[in-house]
């Protein structure tokens, strides 16, 4: 089944391209947050499974083009993130140590909303492709091996960052949990749609150029794995998100304007667009393109606009 909210926070399921309302059928979930309706949903899935195919079985729905998509997971618990945890396509000799980060859930936006680039002196933005899991049920100290168990879905996430902030001892705070620096979506999939999650093409296009393309199957510590090692540092919660992490060689600048397409396996495509009212600019380059013509550093440098190292 395909969730997610549309309009003004309303539950509906995506079926043979059509939205179907299901917002009569979760009333029962007292919400103080459109957040509160999702995991109730997940909390008692297997309640509202089969309350919501009939309802989507009496349904013909509305066009998908015709709402407004929100955010599947308006306001998770916890957005943890696994730290380079890819091969690179193969290109890294061994697995670096296991990683990972926390994210801001104010973070978060969704389809057709702006990436917003702040007024900081970051040395460059990117966005990262990933596969987003979200979890079904409490999660505390889970096994590699009993993890599916605890995996209610999986969604598009693109992990916005602003690089080179200094100082170096709070990087990860500063680049990672800003203001729409999240976007997911369109909508929640299922894991009883997704087979093999561990087998997903990945696909990141800047205005219609692909820029980042590779498989889950290139992780360097696999799904399981990466809810094994978050859910030793803390519990999480129905409806937490875990994003996989990404590889890094298709990686580059976004910039004023732009629009990313993301679109992981079948789990739809999420579309947002940059906006920076500074208007900087860099090269057009990916980091794997940059390096291999013999550049120094991992990323082109800015070109124009404030902070730039020519800008007077």
């Amino acid at each position: 089944m395909k969730l997610l909210f549309f309009d003004d926070f309303k539950l509906g399921v995506l079926h043979g391209g059509n939205v179907i309302d299901l917002s009569g059928e979760v009333k029962d979930i007292p919400a103080a947050h459109p957040q509160d309706i999702i995991r109730g949903v997940i909390e008692g899935w297997a309640t509202y499974r089969e309350r919501l195919e009939a309802a989507v079985a009496a349904g013909d729905g509305i066009p998908l083009s015709a709402v407004r998509i929100r955010p599947p997971i308006p306001r998770p618990s916890n957005i943890d993130c696994m730290a380079r945890n890819y091969m690179e396509n193969g290109t890294l000799p061994e697995r670096p140590p296991i990683n990972g980060f926390a994210k801001s859930p104010n973070s978060i936006i969704g389809h057709g909303d702006t990436m917003v680039l702040p007024d900081v002196a970051a040395t460059i933005f990117e966005g990262e492709a990933e596969l987003a899991i979200i979890i079904g049920k409490r999660a505390h100290n889970v096994s590699a091996a009993d993890a599916y168990d605890h995996i209610f879905g999986y969604t598009n996430l693109i992990d916005g960052s602003a690089r080179g902030i200094p100082p170096r001892e709070n990087a990860f705070y500063q680049m990672k949990s800003r203001e729409t620096f999240c976007p997911i979506g369109p909508y929640l999939v299922t894991a009883d749609e997704v087979p093999n999650p561990q087998n997903l093409p990945v696909t990141l296009w800047n205005n219609e150029e692909i820029k980042q393309e590779f498989d889950t199957d290139d992780m360097a510590y696999s799904i399981a794995e990466s809810v094994e090692f978050v859910s030793h540092m803390h519990a999480l919660e129905p409806g937490d998100i875990i994003a996989t992490g990404t590889n890094h060689r298709g990686l580059h600048a976004f910039q004023d304007g732009d629009r990313i397409d993301l679109q992981v396996g079948d789990l739809g495509r999420l579309s947002v667009t940059i906006s920076d009212e500074l208007h900087r600019t860099w090269g057009r380059q990916t980091r794997h393109e940059w390096t291999e013509a013999g550049n120094k550093g991992r990323t082109p440098p800015q070109l124009s606009g404030r902070y730039a190292p020519t800008a007077e």
